[in-house]
């Protein structure tokens, strides 16, 4: 008997091993984890990265996601600001969010895509430039929303995704940060 549970015991510890594989990939040692830390919005670097990239293993990816992510929120306020400027009423709201429009427009259209396509190459100094441009395109939008906009729904709306965006390119620049201290 002795013999037979020695060998029943052989192949359930090996089950237990393959189940504990799953929790060693999200372990506090994954990379993703590791270099969110290194951001200051370690939750949102988090959130964003993990449904796209569930267990990396290249810290390209990550960056190169993390940009892409940026990408997608300033398409996304731009479709907003110019679904605003078709509703508004107010001329001088009108003018801040064809502004704001005329600042994100090709930061949308080349800078990041031109910046995601540098990260590809290696060219991590270039990304991290115009990831800090996209950033102060989104402060500068905002300082002529807060100057012209009264404090309605909408204004409301608008300054929060200009704070994710905001946001969202400080923890691109830290992970592209990470990665050039780490080439």
């Amino acid at each position: 008997m002795k013999k037979s549970s020695a060998v029943t015991s052989q192949p359930s510890l090996y089950l237990f091993l393959l189940l504990l594989l799953p929790l060693q990939a999200h372990s506090s040692d994954d990379l993703i984890d590791t270099v969110c830390k290194e951001t200051p919005f370690c939750d949102l670097c988090e959130a964003s990265l993990r449904p796209l990239i569930p267990s990396p293993s290249d810290p390209k990816s990550l960056a190169s996601a993390m940009a892409n992510v940026v990408l997608g929120n300033m398409t996304d306020n731009l479709g907003y600001i110019q679904s605003l400027i078709r509703h508004s009423k107010d001329p001088a709201a009108e003018r801040a969010l064809a502004q704001c429009a005329e600042m994100y427009r090709p930061v949308v259209r080349f800078n990041i895509p031109q910046a995601i396509e540098a990260m590809q190459r290696g060219e991590f100094g270039f990304a991290k430039y115009v990831l800090g441009d996209a950033e102060k395109q989104t402060d500068s939008c905002q300082k002529r929303i807060n100057s012209t906009m009264a404090d309605d729904e909408s204004s409301a709306a608008l300054t929060a995704r200009n704070q994710l965006v905001k946001n969202l390119c400080d923890v691109a620049i830290s992970v592209i940060k990470s990665l050039m201290n780490s080439h």
